[in-house]
């Protein structure tokens, strides 16, 4: 008994409660035990080793500070006197003002003149650093050099706000000071505001101005006549020869600052890329415009549009490549001074008589109430089912909100005939404030609603804020409202964790090598969504490096190892290259990490990455940020219905004859073709044979015009019923009912409403297949079956006789609910921890043709044959679910058999990692993109990498791996090499993907591992198996308290010093203080 009574004791202090009860203390409180110390946010390794409190820091709220240089941060006198404090004290003793610590200290509290003045030169030149939490991604914390004020409150440059997501309604910053003459000098080259102006995620510049400054400059340049409809009133305008007169005569008010002037063109034969007119030696501008075209270095040209959001972000990216770095600040400054004088001139407020009603509002609202009438009447009279009344009545809403929206924004920027538009428009159209949606709400209609599941409610609200909601509407709009703020506070929780998961799968990945010499890569291409272009070509390889050379008759346009500038993507552009083999991590070869031609250009710098860059953590910052930010952004929409009215139907978009591919069709007596197969396409070619456009086609889809035949532009091609998927005979014939059975596969479906009765397709355990067969009329031969799915409307009678073409049932399409990041984050989590989606679509596993087989225990056999080869494989597939292709179809490897998802592990089997890899990037991108966020490629694949990182042995061969065993994929290799070199046979391996979490835990380092989750079972299994940590990764230098091996700190460049005063010597013999300037250069 004292023996289990002692386990009992020792149990409980190594890990209390894990056994039996927890010892309790005093009232009732579990005890604290040894591995409590460790676990968990608030234990050792995340509270003390991860995260430690310094000192010679201060938090503080903040202000705006309208006339700081971007460089430069208000810092409250009162703050900095004790942030500063050991400098002041060691002046203080320099200067002879004091000989003692104690004195020094005494003579600041009495805040004397020389403190002051010490002060004062003390802060000069010392950079501090600000930080705003949440810290989502490295632009949370830059260094600004201190402006001394009097005050209580922090300033902050009104353009860093951005990055920081910071506002002014209360936000606190802590301000920290680097001590060390090395930690300034990295604050100064690295951190400094103008050193991050473009943001890591995707090199859009992140300083761009928004709110004040965007309006301020959208007003002094707006114009409404440019350009003149009257070509003859040009001459009578007054011309001006240059800027300086424009302005001279804007000062005597002899001309308003929006009136159309002729201007002696600035660009007139300029040689390199302007955005100015080079060929006109005269331009129709206005003064605003000459005024905001002053502040831009004359490189670019003079911009000659009305300038909103947008076109800013496109200037500064031009600027910077024109005039680099110290120019565009320069720019920046003078912008944000721009901005807010010209916004305070134009004296732009909003009222409630701004908010126009549009006259046709009432037009739309009583022709959608008709349109809804008539689908309740077709709905009574048994015509549309249930599902498709719905669906018609969401869409007839949808569009009459999207056509009273333009109505309003018609009116509010005519305003009445004045010279500017009403703020409202203003404000919209330059991207200060406010979206359409919000505007549409105010004076147009508020639109249809979503319910907390996310089903839309049928009935829209008519009414708009400014003439007010009557109770019902107000109800309706609550009811979806509040989900968004339950949301929005639960999903930051979830966020948080998904970036804190990213970060530590990604940690490692530092550049280790210039070149590893692979001749692998990916293919890119542009990516289309139906038939527009949502990404060209251009944006994808932008600052990447090519694996291939491509060439144009003699030019060579690109060549291996090279990389990708904005010149080369606009020349591939031209000569119309559609696709290119890049270097990506995914397939890079260094041992660790990654290296830097397989990586590609630094987004923040528009530089090759360099040696020691943490590209990881900057990947994952990038992915985790906006997550964030979206999911804290979700209750603005206030549930309002964003349904995607896609109109059915296909126009053609140029002149050509027409060609059917892969297209099965059957051509009705009236000369229509209806489409049977699902993914078939059309294409136009002009008379060389050239491709100049391509249309999926929907099956069911009813097209105009025959294969090869010539059409016009414009000519309407193809229609299809959006409601609903159609099953169409190819054979005419007499119907025959198959499996249909009363009561087991099929059921009467008596609509309450309309007392009509229709066939609905049941589903059910039995062996049983509902098919339509079409016979011969006379001789009672089966001609064709068709499979018909659960859910299904049947529109034909058994014994009817039926054309080629006729519809014989149809299957409503999925109600349309609004997809938010919600659904979005959740996304993004289940394909980064590689979880199993809910409904799994199955894929073809070979090349082949489709044929049904039998039924297993309520599953029907699918069977896919090769036939050249004479492979089978067969597919179970549950009687309920709906398939995407019919018998006698051909499947490539991979394609999709049935609806759903696809699982990443079958991909991963089935068409190997690369495939992979592309379906997780454009599946993690997609959710990104619904939400206007734009992330560079190469961040997903770098976590992606991660997450292929282990190899699984299927045969050890004469090595000392056992089978099953799960090894990084760089010991495989390494550890085959050797064996090949010693005549052995290598082992054998497959890829195997983990989710994040598990490829965390998994890792080499258990120190890093122990820290993430799970301490106590990491640090036991390590210290039973007598693992040895290398401290290779950054978090297990952290934590060990060494330099973190990146940057500045990597191994081949940690030794250098910082010599105060370099001599010329030193540069001659080579000597540390040279190479840390050359350094410092290099990471700047």
């Amino acid at each position: 008994n004292e023996k289990r009574m002692l386990q009992e004791a020792v149990d409980a202090l190594f890990d209390n409660g894990r056994h039996g009860r927890a010892v309790t203390g005093a009232g009732n409180r579990a005890l604290k035990s040894l591995s409590d110390m460790l676990k968990g946010k608030g234990g050792r390794f995340r509270q003390n080793l991860l995260g430690k409190r310094v000192d010679y820091s201060g938090r503080s709220v903040i202000v705006i500070g309208p006339d700081l240089k971007l460089h430069q941060c208000g810092l409250p006198k009162k703050m900095a006197l004790v942030l500063f404090e050991p400098f002041i004290i060691r002046r203080l003793k320099e200067l002879g003002y004091v000989h003692t610590v104690r004195s020094a200290k005494k003579l600041i509290e009495r805040k004397t003149s020389e403190v002051w003045d010490i002060l004062e030169e003390v802060t000069k030149g010392h950079p501090v650093l600000l930080n705003r939490a949440p810290t989502l991604h490295r632009l949370s914390i830059q260094a600004f050099e201190p402006v001394l004020i009097e005050g209580s409150a922090i300033r902050v440059h009104p353009l860093v706000c951005t990055a920081y997501n910071a506002d002014f309604d209360g936000d606190q910053m802590a301000v920290h000071v680097p001590l060390s003459v090395e930690a300034q000098m990295e604050a100064r080259m690295l951190m400094l505001a103008p050193n991050n102006i473009f943001t890591p995620s995707s090199g859009k510049p992140i300083t761009t101005p928004s709110q004040d400054i965007t309006l301020g400059a959208y007003f002094l340049t707006y114009c409404r006549q440019i350009p003149l409809r009257d070509p003859d009133a040009e001459r009578h305008l007054p011309l001006f020869a240059d800027t300086s007169e424009v302005e001279f005569a804007v000062a005597n008010r002899s001309i308003d600052i929006h009136a159309p002037i002729r201007l002696r063109n600035p660009d007139f034969g300029s040689s390199g890329r302007v955005y100015g007119d080079k060929d006109r030696k005269v331009i129709v501008t206005t003064p605003g415009r000459v005024r905001f075209n002053e502040i831009w270095p004359d490189e670019l040209g003079f911009f000659n549009g009305n300038v909103g959001k947008k076109q800013l972000s496109d200037i500064i990216w031009r600027c910077y490549q024109v005039s680099g770095q110290e120019g565009t600040v320069r720019s920046l400054d003078a912008l944000k001074s721009l901005g807010f004088r010209e916004a305070t001139r134009s004296g732009t407020s909003v009222g409630i008589f701004d908010m126009i009603i549009p006259a046709e509002k009432q037009v739309e609202v009583d022709s959608a109430s008709a349109e809804v009438q008539k689908a309740n009447d077709q709905y009574r009279a048994g015509v549309i089912t249930n599902k498709e009344r719905y669906n018609k009545i969401v869409d007839i809403w949808t569009h009459a909100g999207d056509e009273i929206t333009k109505a309003l924004f018609r009116t509010i920027e005519f305003n009445d005939g004045k010279d500017l538009p009403s703020p409202l428009f203003m404000m919209v159209d330059s991207g200060a404030r406010g979206n359409r949606q919000q505007i549409k709400q105010l004076s147009g209609m508020r639109g249809l609603m979503a319910k907390p599941s996310g089903e839309i409610i049928e009935r829209p609200i008519i009414s708009n804020f400014r003439s007010g909601l009557s109770v019902l509407e107000y109800f309706i709009s609550t009811h979806g409202a509040r989900k968004g703020l339950a949301d929005t506070a639960l999903k930051t929780a979830d966020s948080g964790y998904m970036t804190r998961k990213l970060v530590d799968v990604a940690q490692d990945v530092i550049i280790t090598e210039e070149d590893c010499g692979t001749a692998n890569g990916i293919l890119v291409k542009s990516i289309y969504e139906g038939d527009e272009e949502v990404v060209d070509l251009k944006t994808r390889i932008y600052g990447r490096v090519s694996a291939e050379k491509v060439v144009n008759g003699d030019e060579v346009v690109v060549s291996p190892g090279e990389m990708i500038n904005e010149g080369i993507a606009l020349r591939l552009n031209d000569i119309g290259h559609e696709q290119l083999k890049i270097r990506s991590v995914l397939t890079c070869e260094s041992r660790r990490g990654c290296c830097a031609k397989c990586y590609g250009m630094n987004l923040a710098s528009n530089l090759m990455a360099k040696i020691g860059e943490a590209v990881g953590i900057i990947a994952a910052q990038s992915i985790g940020e906006p997550g964030t930010q979206l999911t804290m952004r979700t209750f603005h929409v206030g549930g309002v219905a964003s349904g995607t009215f896609k109109q059915p139907i296909i126009k053609a978009k140029a002149a050509g004859v027409i060609h059917f591919n892969n297209l099965r069709t059957v051509e009705t007596p009236d000369h229509t073709f209806v489409a049977l197969n699902k993914n078939g396409t059309i294409s136009i070619h002009d008379k060389d044979g050239r491709e100049l456009e391509s249309y999926n086609i929907v099956s069911g889809s009813v097209i105009r015009f025959g294969d090869n035949t010539q059409i016009k532009k414009g000519d309407t091609l193809a229609t299809w019923d959006p409601y609903s998927v159609p099953v169409i005979t190819e054979k005419a014939g007499k119907v025959k009912f198959r499996d249909m059975i009363q009561g087991i596969t099929l059921d009467t479906e008596i609509d309450k409403e309309t007392n009509t009765k229709g066939l609905v397709v049941i589903e059910h355990k039995e062996d049983l297949h509902p098919q339509i067969l079409i016979v011969d009329a006379k001789t009672g031969d089966e001609l064709a079956a068709y499979s018909i799915p659960t859910g299904a409307h049947l529109s034909v009678k058994e014994g009817q006789n039926v054309k080629g073409g006729d519809q014989l049932a149809k299957t409503p399409r999925k109600v349309s609910e609004t997809k938010d990041i919600t659904g979005g984050l959740p996304r993004v989590a289940e394909l980064f921890e590689a979880r199993k989606p809910k409904e799994i679509a199955e894929i073809a596993k070979i090349d082949g043709e489709v044929s049904l087989g039998g039924t297993i225990r309520a599953k029907r056999k699918l069977i896919v044959t090769n036939n050249e080869t004479g492979e089978q494989e067969e597919h179970l597939i549950p009687l309920g679910k709906h398939y995407l292709v019919q018998p006698g179809d051909h499947v490539h490897k991979g394609q999709k058999l049935t609806e759903g998802a696809v699982a990443p592990h079958e991909i991963l089997d089935i068409l190997g990692p690369h495939a992979l890899m592309e379906h997780l990037v454009s599946e993690v991108q997609d959710v990104y993109r619904l939400q206007g966020v734009e992330i560079n490629d190469k961040h997903i694949e770098i976590i992606i990498r991660q997450m292929l990182r282990k190899v699984r042995i299927t045969d050890p061969g004469d090595t000392q791996f056992l089978w099953g065993d799960q090894i990084e994929k760089t010991t495989f290799e390494a550890i085959n090499a050797d064996m090949i070199e010693q005549g052995g046979k290598p082992a054998e391996g497959e890829p195997v993907l983990l989710g994040i979490t598990k490829a965390s835990l998994e890792t080499d380092s258990f120190i890093s591992a122990a820290s993430f989750q799970d301490t106590t079972r990491v640090l036991t299994e390590a210290s039973t198996l007598g693992r040895i940590d290398y401290l290779r990764g950054f978090k297990e230098n952290v934590i060990m308290g060494h330099l973190i091996p990146a940057g500045t700190g990597f191994h081949t460049i940690r030794n250098l010093g910082v010599v105060e005063h370099a001599l010329p010597e030193d540069l001659e013999t080579g000597e540390e203080g040279a190479d840390a300037d050359d350094l410092m250069e290099e990471l700047a």
